[in-house]
């Protein structure tokens, strides 16, 4: 039995599932982020809720990104 899985199972080709997953992975983390500067702004930490509004913005940048990708590769 193989370990990976080729799209057999899933009918999504292992490059487009790995997309896919990327801008959950990107999204999902924007908004846990959310979470950390609201923290991060309730402890008066000016300095960690900006750190953490641009990592959510590098966040947000890599969603497009992949979904950008996904849509070009999906056309064809």
């Amino acid at each position: 039995m193989s370990t990976s899985e080729t799209g057999q199972a899933t009918g999504t080709q292992d490059k487009d599932y790995n997309i896919i997953w990327f801008v959950e992975a990107c999204l999902s983390n924007a908004l846990r982020l959310e979470n950390y500067i609201s923290d991060a702004e309730r402890a008066g930490d000016a300095e960690l809720a900006d750190f953490f509004r641009r990592a959510q913005g590098e966040s947000r940048k890599g969603a497009e990104q992949g979904k950008a990708l996904l849509a070009e590769r999906l056309k064809g």
